[in-house]
């Protein structure tokens, strides 16, 4: 069921989600595409928040900051699994793995790449700060219209 917290929690998260994406796209090696970046992580920002933070809200603020850097994590983890197995896809179609097991290996050396490339402290920085906040806002919002 819609609630005002899921609808904030949503639209929060997948703001936080276009502007982390933003950041990430000076650190790519030249001449990489960034492609469908901001609108993938949008659309996880969107689904995290909705079904992460927006669900849970109302368990006090505590547990707000807590759901909030988890919906955070959760929109980083999710982003890096989705762009590795989209490159390990990519690679699989052309040929370059010889059996599954080595498209899996080759999505988990992605994932490791794709986590480093992002853990500078600006990245990192925002997602802590901007999952606290958000859990601060969620919280608020359930507080004020529930």
């Amino acid at each position: 069921m819609p609630t005002a917290s899921k609808f904030v929690a949503a639209v929060y998260f997948a703001a936080l989600a276009y502007f982390c994406a933003d950041l990430v796209k000076p650190l790519l090696p030249e001449g990489t595409r960034a492609g469908l970046l901001n609108e993938v992580l949008v659309f996880l920002g969107i689904l995290c928040g909705w079904n992460m933070s927006g669900k849970r809200a109302g368990d006090g603020m505590r547990a707000g900051f807590g759901y909030g850097l988890t919906t955070s994590v959760l929109i980083a983890g999710w982003g890096i699994f989705f762009f590795a197995g989209y490159e390990a896809l990519e690679l699989s179609v052309s040929r370059r793995y010889h059996g599954p097991m080595e498209a899996i290996r080759g999505m988990i050396g992605f994932m490791i790449d794709y986590a480093v490339l992002i853990s500078t402290k600006n990245i990192v920085g925002t997602l802590f700060v901007g999952g606290l906040f958000g859990g601060w806002l969620v919280e608020g919002t359930a507080k004020r219209w529930s």
